[in-house]
């Protein structure tokens, strides 16, 4: 299902009249502005190449015509290679596979954006696919046996953390519930951690007896709740020590620690302690991460004798802003424990906005109005907060502004009437600053033409030409030589010249005298008598 927005403004029509001597010259524009929609879609995951994702011009109101002349095209975000649009149907399709978890994880919902850009009029539509989850993926172990050493005098009600499974599926896909076979000792005891995430214990029932059973084999096994429902095991194995009665104790449930991002590596963060009522060997204590992530093993170290916590990799907030990790201690007679860490990342300002000119109208007509769009900007900066919260700006003396649009979108508009007679040429810089301390910037140039109109009148070089010419010359002779200019460009400054149509003593002013309209050289047409006519009063034009 598609959710579509639109904003479009009207078309105003004007017209300019400009009279120099003998021309009337007739100016019609029509101004669009620019227009902007925004459009919805939810997909499965995996569906294969060429799957529609959905009709963008039905959904946008526009025809296939409008998509072709307009040269509809995808634009902005590496998440673009998984659509594409086919302009001769005004369709979207899956244009490669789209794997929900290598895409987004955790994170729910999943989605991904791009836009949409027209052109003549310029249009930008921001497209929204949510990718729905399927149940494709299995709960898994990290290891494929949990082992444990377990004292025959620990106390019932014992509990023994077990690995923790991974499902990289979502909502009702993931993991759901864990399943202990079948024993005559142990009990599956299943807890949730403030964020919904399941973690198990496998408690102690019966009082074990190592004459009797010295070793023991058990399974323990991850279901999810997808249809069909899929599910992942391990196998544990239990070696019964004797006479470890008493197990490690955290003097913390939960321990807290915050991090700033970029951290030296061996900063250190905190320092877990648990004590064992035991003693001698029975009361040494191993400290060791219990449950964490593949990726956060290169980030953080645990001291296996003094329980210090440190930074040994990256630590970036725009990847993660929380880390949370179960830490174990165990004694020498295979007792343990565990409690919860919660780290908090502090970011920093370490991103500078990113600048994506994503169109621009050059060259542009001196006569365009104000508030034309010339260019539309995509700014983003990787930051959090107001370290990522972004400011545009350009030369206040520049007849140009720039303002915001969709978020993280800036139009680039005219605030006055241009002359190219004045500037033909523009490099207008746009900046954009952040506000984290220090802030950070960057920029871009945009070199902007401005296209001439016929909006000069040409002018002659004196206000009225003198000259004399002797009786019985030769017709063609060369009399005098006029000079008009034009500030426009080009063909619009192109002159001809050519004479007024006047009469003289009943005869036209061709028949006494002709203008080379490309040079303005005067030539007499005939051979003049003094006494016949003494002065010739024409009128020399240009266009």
């Amino acid at each position: 299902m598609a959710v579509k927005d639109f904003y479009r403004n009207g078309c105003a029509r004007w017209r300019v009249f400009f009279q120099p001597q003998w021309q009337v010259l007739f100016f019609i524009s029509c101004y669009i502005p620019f227009a902007v929609s925004q459009i919805r879609y939810s997909i499965p995951e995996e569906m294969s190449k060429g799957s529609l994702i959905g009709n963008v011009a039905q959904d946008l109101g526009l025809d296939l015509k409008r998509l072709r002349m307009g040269r509809a095209r995808i634009v902005t975000g590496e998440s673009t290679r998984y659509a594409e649009l086919r302009t001769d149907k005004g369709i979207l399709v899956v244009s490669e596979r789209i794997d929900r978890e290598q895409l987004c994880g955790d994170i729910t919902p999943c989605s991904f954006s791009f836009e949409i850009i027209l052109e003549n009029p310029m249009e930008l539509h921001q497209v929204t696919v949510e990718i729905t989850d399927v149940n494709d993926n299995s709960p898994v172990f990290e290891n494929n046996k949990i082992s444990f050493e377990i004292s025959e005098s620990a106390a019932l009600g014992s509990g023994f953390a077990l690995e923790r499974a991974y499902d990289s599926d979502v909502e009702l896909n993931s993991l759901q519930n864990y399943i202990l076979s079948r024993n005559d000792y142990f009990v599956l005891k299943q807890n949730s951690n403030p964020d919904g995430s399941k973690y198990v214990e496998m408690v102690l029932d019966k009082a074990l007896d190592r004459e009797k059973h010295p070793h023991l084999s058990l399974k323990l096994i991850a279901v999810d709740g997808g249809s069909p429902q899929r599910s992942g095991s391990v196998n544990i194995d239990v070696t019964v020590l004797d006479a470890n009665d008493n197990a490690p104790v955290f003097n913390q449930t939960v321990y807290r620690a915050s991090v700033m991002e970029n951290s030296e590596k061996g900063t250190p963060l905190i320092t877990v302690n648990a004590t064992d009522a035991d003693s001698g060997t029975n009361g040494q204590l191993l400290y060791s991460f219990s449950d964490i992530k593949e990726q956060f093993k290169d980030i953080f170290n645990i001291d296996g004798n003094t329980g210090q916590i440190t930074v040994i990799g990256d630590v970036d907030f725009e990847k993660d802003k929380r880390f949370e990790i179960r830490v174990k201690a165990k004694d020498q007679g295979g007792l343990t424990s565990t409690s919860k860490l919660i780290i908090d990342v502090t970011d920093i300002n370490d991103n500078a906005p990113a600048i994506n000119v994503m169109s621009l109208s050059s060259p542009i007509s001196e006569d365009s109005p104000p508030s034309t769009t010339i260019a539309i900007i995509h700014v983003k900066d990787a930051d959090s907060g107001r370290n990522g919260q972004v400011m545009c700006s350009i030369d206040k003396n520049f007849p140009f502004s720039i303002k915001s649009s969709l978020s993280n979108y800036y139009n680039l508009i005219t605030d006055a009437f241009l002359d190219r007679e004045t500037q033909s040429e523009y490099n207008i810089t746009v900046i954009a600053t952040d506000s984290g301390s220090p802030a950070l910037s960057s920029s871009t140039t945009l070199r902007l033409k401005v296209s001439d109109i016929n909006d000069n009148a040409p002018v002659f070089d004196r206000n009225s030409y003198s000259t004399h010419i002797l009786e019985n010359n030769k017709p063609g002779l060369s009399i005098y030589s006029v000079t008009a200019r034009d500030l426009d460009w080009n063909q619009n400054s192109i002159l001809s010249y050519f004479l007024e149509d006047t009469q003289i003593g009943g005869e036209p002013i061709s028949s006494y005298v002709s203008i080379n309209s490309e040079n303005g050289i005067i030539h007499a047409v005939r051979s003049f008598d003094y006494e016949q006519i003494k002065q010739l009063s024409f009128i020399p034009n240009d266009g």
